[in-house]
């Protein structure tokens, strides 16, 4: 596959005004409309594309910010560090990455301030949620997230404020409980995709990568009998609560979930702060239980190698675009930190679709 095109993203409002349009972490498309999240604020972009199938251009901007559809457990302008959107029937999927945080050094700190930074965690409550957000048309027929849509359908949280998280469920975990306390960037658990199919979340993990092993989490959300407002991670008939799928991605974590029939494709990427390679593979049989639990060979094949710099341009998620009349390119991918040769105004940056 090779870079067929680019689509120009143009964002108003407090999106670019936050700088969150270069943060970009997650994207989902639904016909000519077009789900984003960025990791520093916690809002959901929706952009209208100019065409469904090889769009140039993405525009008209509508921001939704959590705390509006959701009760969040933490301050409502307190990030949510999303990074993976799904969207299955009448349901707007997002999940925080479940993160610790140290602080970076920056180029003017001295050096006792820069050792002090890396000596700093920072804990999130917003970063532990996974959101499932009712979805329908609104006054002018484009579908928008609410609180309460009018078929009674009402949007729910799982790791609300004194409630269960993914984190808890995994706190005894033999293969991931070790790296809870450890900071995403240092290999420890980090969240990174999402992708929906029948009753299913497959929650996708940068880290930790094991001996070489990416890991996907397979979980049944269901509601919360006392709250309507709330979820809980339910079980299968054998009282299984959640699944570990280990992935051969050559050493690369998850970047991002997108399924494509029975199948998903996977955006892998390094797990610590590096810049590459990035590649996306893809899982055949993924969603239709065709495959083990531990996941190479022929059930894992090698789709594309993806562009990134050094420092800048970090592929962060991949959607599919419609098919169209001819052979244009199906994927879509967004880009953290872009480069200057991504952003061709203050107010837009440039997304790439990829195809034969």
């Amino acid at each position: 596959m090779e870079r067929a095109g680019q689509v120009e993203l143009v964002f108003s409002g407090g999106t670019s005004r936050t700088g969150n349009h270069v943060n970009l972490s997650a994207v989902r498309t639904e016909g000519e409309h077009l789900w984003l999240a960025g990791d520093e604020t916690a809002t959901i972009e929706r952009l209208v594309l100019d065409s469904p199938s090889a769009p140039t251009r993405g525009g008209c901007e509508r921001s939704f910010a959590l705390a509006d559809l959701v009760d969040l457990p933490g301050p409502p302008e307190e990030e949510a560090d999303i990074e993976g959107i799904a969207r299955s029937e009448g349901w707007l999927w997002a999940v925080g990455s479940h993160s610790l945080a140290r602080k970076q050094i920056k180029p003017h700190h001295g050096v006792e301030k820069a050792v002090r930074r890396l000596a700093k965690v920072k804990r999130q409550a917003n970063r532990y949620v996974i959101a499932r957000l009712a979805v329908e048309p609104g006054a002018d027929g484009r579908p928008e997230p609410v609180r309460v849509a009018a078929d009674g359908r009402r949007s729910a949280l799982i790791g609300g404020a004194g409630s269960e998280n993914l984190t808890d469920l995994l706190s005894d975990d033999e293969h991931l409980a070790p790296f809870l306390a450890i900071p995403s960037k240092d290999n420890g658990l980090d969240v990174e995709g999402l992708a929906a199919h029948g009753d299913s979340l497959y929650i996708g993990l940068r880290g930790p990568v094991l001996r070489g092993w990416a890991v996907v989490l397979e979980v049944l959300p269901v509601p919360d009998a006392r709250d309507p407002a709330r979820l809980t991670l339910g079980s299968w008939a054998d009282g299984t609560r959640y699944r570990k799928h280990f992935v051969n991605l050559g050493g690369l974590g998850v970047r991002d979930l997108c399924p494509d029939g029975d199948d998903l494709l996977v955006l892998a990427g390094p797990s610590m702060a590096l810049s590459g390679p990035v590649r996306v593979y893809r899982w055949h049989g993924a969603v239709a239980g065709r495959t083990g639990l531990v996941v190479r060979g022929e059930d894992i094949t090698l789709e594309t190698d993806l562009p990134h710099g050094d420092g800048v341009d970090h592929a962060e998620g991949i959607a599919l675009l419609e098919p169209g009349d001819g052979a244009e390119a199906r994927l879509l991918v967004v880009y953290d930190s872009p480069s200057p040769a991504r952003r061709p105004t203050p107010h837009s940056v440039l997304a790439d679709r990829i195809g034969p």
